[in-house]
């Protein structure tokens, strides 16, 4: 098992299947970077277009279609003193009698990054909030694999192969598990956010780059249908779609077949547990795809396990 060190050269904004930037093996580990959302790096300089551009993407070796690919976020912190997020709620997250009150421009406000007090502060004074303070809790908004049938797709959306999920729970010590749908998985990340509420509803976290470690580990012979995940509290499963509620379908769907296939529960089972103990958080609910998670506590599980 070996540790790489990843200089970003090439970034895309689309999730597909371009050249490997670096090949890995099972196992092995990478530290690298990411630029923000508008493709700045640490120096502030814009080197990339498009929205959310990605580092990579990585081939891991051995990661063939029908396998699981398992990124394990080791650590993830910003690499540069500013973060800057937008102030206007979308649209689709108000009532629509209330859309014509919503403010008519797109506002962004910066925030001053510490890493050694762990906070941000907000450098844009506003006449209610003052110079406002919140504590890092850095995130990767999107990331994931090449998708299926040859498809490239946007990173500003998401689907079964991951993308921009916005997910404020995937931050270090989270594992996530992706189908793999072409040889060597062909992995992405990018889209660095340091703080963000739940569902993205201003189209933006306090984005930032990001440095990154991640380990990558295949499983072979395992099918799944959409992302997984756990940290040392929950296993996840995340539903990526729109409608809301066809996204909390697949959420769903996919933890009851984790416990029948990994945990070996029946129906009644799974029914006891979802049904007095399921939690559910919302991703991003801002960018065409929107995302559910479906998550349940380790403990519930090593109770009559």
């Amino acid at each position: 098992m070996a540790i790489h060190k990843y200089d970003p050269k090439i970034y895309h904004a689309v999730l597909g299947q371009f050249e490997p930037v670096l090949r890995i093996s099972d196992g092995d580990t990478v530290i690298t970077s990411t630029v923000d959302n508008a493709g700045h790096n640490a120096l502030d300089q814009k080197v990339a277009e498009g929205i959310n551009p990605q580092t990579g993407p990585f081939y891991i070796d051995g990661a063939n279609p029908g396998d699981t690919l398992a990124i394990h976020f080791d650590k993830m912190a910003p690499n540069r003193k500013v973060g800057r997020a937008a102030v206007k709620i979308a649209p689709n997250v108000v009532d629509p009698q209330y859309i014509a009150e919503l403010p008519k421009e797109r506002i962004i406000y910066e925030w001053e990054l510490d890493v050694d007090k762990w906070t941000a502060t907000l450098i844009n004074p506003d006449p209610q909030l003052g110079n406002y303070v919140l504590p890092l809790s850095p995130m990767i908004g999107c990331f994931g694999v090449a998708p299926m049938m040859n498809q490239g797709i946007a990173a500003t959306t998401a689907s079964t192969h991951g993308g921009n999920m916005d997910y404020n729970g995937f931050g270090a010590g989270v594992t996530v598990y992706f189908p793999v749908y072409v040889p060597g998985a062909l992995f992405f990340l990018g889209d660095g956010h340091v703080v963000q509420g739940d569902g993205e509803i201003t189209g933006m976290g306090i984005e930032c780059s990001f440095d990154v470690q991640f380990t990558a580990k295949v499983i072979k012979g395992k099918g799944i249908g959409n992302p997984r995940a756990e940290n040392d509290k929950y296993i996840m499963t995340a539903g990526n779609a729109k409608p809301l509620d066809q996204a909390l379908q697949l959420a769903t769907t996919e933890m009851i077949k984790w416990l029948k296939s990994d945990y070996g529960l029946g129906d009644n089972a799974i029914g006891v547990l979802l049904g007095q103990c399921v939690k559910y958080d919302v991703g991003n609910i801002f960018d065409p795809a929107y995302t559910m998670i479906c998550k349940l506590n380790k403990r519930m599980l090593d109770d009559i396990l």
